[in-house]
């Protein structure tokens, strides 16, 4: 990632414990590594298989899934299209985002499902906000899923609009989000 060259004390995503979590293991956010690809597979799959299931049917969330292999090597493609930042626990991506820099648009954001709401994906959100700041990018744009939206929102993200996409013979429902990144006056 080209934020690593800064010698700025902010440059690289900083170690934060989980909060809420007593003496649990701490997540270590960080810049993807190809020996990340084959958990992002398992973290995709497992979010969107278990964490997505109050939101979408079964058939539904097998043609999301079928979408994306599940297999490192597809992961690790994505590494090089996407500036892709970890969650590790102990040395395992546990969540990750996707990010499209230069278009300002966040691609994916997926936890693993039994760590969903201790702050992970709203971390891994906080940094890529600030890495997109550093770019000279004002807006951000995502395409929520149902069980992301209403939590973007309340994080001052706006909705722009709903729309379908079509995953093996499945309309999925997914939301238009933006947000106006603002710098912290330092």
């Amino acid at each position: 990632m080209r934020h690593a060259d800064h010698h700025h004390p902010d440059a690289e995503p900083r170690s934060e414990a989980v909060p809420g979590a007593r003496r649990g293991p701490r997540i270590v956010y960080r810049a993807a590594l190809a020996r990340d690809a084959a958990d992002q597979a398992e973290v995709f799959h497992h979010a969107v298989m278990q964490g997505a299931a109050g939101h979408y049917t079964l058939a539904e969330r097998e043609a999301w899934t079928m979408a994306l292999p599940r297999d490192a090597s597809a992961w690790s493609a994505r590494q090089a299209l996407f500036t892709t930042l970890v969650a590790d626990c102990e040395g395992r991506c546990v969540g990750f985002l996707e990010l499209d820099l230069s278009g300002g648009r966040i691609e994916t954001l997926y936890v693993w499902p039994s760590l969903g709401r201790r702050g992970i994906g709203s971390t891994l959100l906080m940094h890529a906000e600030r890495l997109l700041l550093e770019q000279g990018v004002t807006r951000a744009r995502i395409e929520a899923s149902a069980m992301l939206a209403d939590g973007l929102v309340r994080r001052g993200w706006s909705r722009l609009g709903d729309e379908w996409v079509e995953r093996g013979g499945e309309r999925l429902y997914r939301q238009r989000l933006e947000k106006r990144l603002v710098g912290v006056e330092t």
